[in-house]
């Protein structure tokens, strides 16, 4: 299922609850799209399945490269832990 790499974000089972109160549940999936980002520190474009609501996130933040240096590895994918590793020894070593 569409899971966001940045934020964790995945679908969740909620309850329809029609006028006569009978609840029907329902997977409701996050909005993901899969986008080409921008890392500064590595100079170099990366594709990830994110969040719509994680992309408005990335551009508050200021960047790719803050915002995921910031987020707790255990939301992160696989792929997402490897770019921030790769974001951190570079600017580690600068």
């Amino acid at each position: 299922m569409a899971r966001c790499e940045l934020t964790g974000k995945g679908p969740l089972v909620k309850n329809i609850v029609s006028h006569s109160h009978i609840a029907t549940k329902r997977w409701v999936k996050p909005n993901t799209q899969r986008r080409r980002m921008y890392s500064e520190a590595l100079d170099d474009y990366f594709v990830l399945t994110v969040a719509t609501s994680a992309l408005r996130t990335v551009d508050h933040v200021g960047g790719l490269d803050r915002f995921i240096i910031r987020q707790s590895p255990e939301l992160l994918s696989k792929r997402a832990r490897a770019l921030q590793t790769r974001i951190r020894r570079r600017l580690a070593g600068l």
